[in-house]
């Protein structure tokens, strides 16, 4: 077997042992003080538990007298947390407070000449083998005995140390790309609450500055029609072809699906077609998915895939945002899982004039940019830590 990886950092050679966990560090798990006995909870130890290996909070604390009297062990920040039991299983972590504890949890303390980050990123990346070899189908949990005789490859103390610093860095850049995902998420979700009129009232809480006119209440039958593509059958697609035909599950995403060239050209100049600009919205399944049509040749399932074929009393940027604000008449709260063009032309939203709509579409636009750059940058360090947790190991 080969004890070295496809990728090394310059400067380091020789083939990597193989050791015992249990041989390398100090494990022990914890335990739970009694639920019936108040005081031993709401003090302010925290109390960490499987689910939060990750986190730097807890959801309970113990007292003094609760970690007296139970098997709650404490932990120091640096120290590797294992979750053993139930879903969270194989689940590691580096703890991020000081704290105790329950019996889900192993704590790994390496010894001198081990470094914590080598081994907790070399347990993530081994986490589904774990499972798969110990866990059966998911069921049942993990032990610090099966923990302490998983065979682990090691380099030198230096290299341990590089590798796992490599990953610290491209974890704490993840989490920072997840975190201003989060932010700006929220963020958006709190204008788009407060830059449209309530229910009952005719003006937003906040407003550009210039603007002071009330908006007014319409319907989309007042100001357009549905637009959508004629329909293509199954066997008018192929696998592999000249132009993408999107389907419900593949909107927004990568295509499975294709048409020739003769055929969008003949649909696209005979029936229905979106213009650039134009805000493609799902009509079925997760109702309101949105994809701007930017002028590529493609083509979208019929009926599943519409859009509203207004004239110049609304911005398409705007549109956008009632379609993220509206209740769509007729299915709000039923099961009905397809958005019909009765209910999409009797549904009701407020309307400023088309000034105030393009400032509007324009910020909520730079905000969808931010938020879409943000994830796009966590999804591509994911997947190159992924890359890097099979190579440098």
């Amino acid at each position: 077997m080969d004890k070295t990886p496809k990728i090394r950092f310059e400067g380091y050679e020789g083939e990597w042992e193989r050791r015992k966990l249990g041989e390398i560090t100090e494990t022990y798990s914890g335990g739970t003080p009694s639920a019936g006995k108040a005081e031993y909870y709401g003090g302010s130890i925290p109390f960490i538990r499987s689910a939060e290996v990750n986190s730097d909070t807890t959801e309970l604390f113990l007292t003094e007298e609760g970690l007296k009297n139970s098997s709650a062990k404490m932990v120091k920040k640096g120290d590797i947390l294992y979750a053993l039991y139930g879903a969270t299983s194989g689940e590691v972590g580096l703890a991020r407070i000081d704290g105790a504890i329950n019996q889900a949890i192993l704590n790994i303390k390496p010894h001198d000449n081990f470094d914590a980050s080598f081994i907790m990123q070399w347990l993530r990346k081994n986490k589904e083998s774990i499972i798969g070899t110990y866990l059966q189908g998911g069921q049942g949990n993990l032990s610090g005995t099966i923990v302490t005789q998983l065979m682990v490859d090691c380099p030198n103390y230096e290299e341990q140390k590089k590798i796992g610093y490599f990953f610290a860095n491209l974890d704490h850049l993840i989490t920072l790309h997840q975190q201003k995902f989060d932010s700006l998420t929220e963020a958006k979700k709190y204008f788009l609450q407060n830059m449209f009129p309530k229910p009952g009232e005719s003006t937003p809480e906040i407003r550009f500055e210039g603007f002071e006119e009330p908006w007014e209440q319409h319907t989309f039958g007042d100001l357009g029609s549905v637009g959508m593509c004629k329909r293509i059958f199954k066997e008018q697609t192929t696998t592999e072809g000249e132009v993408p035909f999107y389907k419900i599950g593949t909107f927004g995403g990568e295509p499975d699906a294709f048409i020739s060239r003769e055929l969008f050209e003949e649909y696209k100049s005979k029936f229905q077609y979106p213009k650039v600009g134009d805000m493609l919205i799902s009509a079925s399944g997760t109702i309101g998915r949105t994809v701007e049509y930017t002028g590529k040749d493609e083509y979208f399932q019929d009926s599943n895939i519409v859009w509203f074929d207004q004239d110049d009393r609304i911005d398409n940027g705007f549109l956008n945002c009632i379609y993220q604000t509206v209740k769509w008449a007729g299915i709000e709260g039923s099961t009905i899982k397809r958005l019909y063009n009765d209910n999409f032309l009797k549904t009701e939203f407020m309307l400023p004039f088309v000034a105030e709509q393009k400032k509007l579409g324009e910020f909520f636009r730079s905000f969808d940019h931010l938020i879409t750059l943000h994830r796009q940058k966590y999804e591509t360090l994911k997947t190159l830590k992924k890359y890097f947790l099979q190579n440098l190991f």
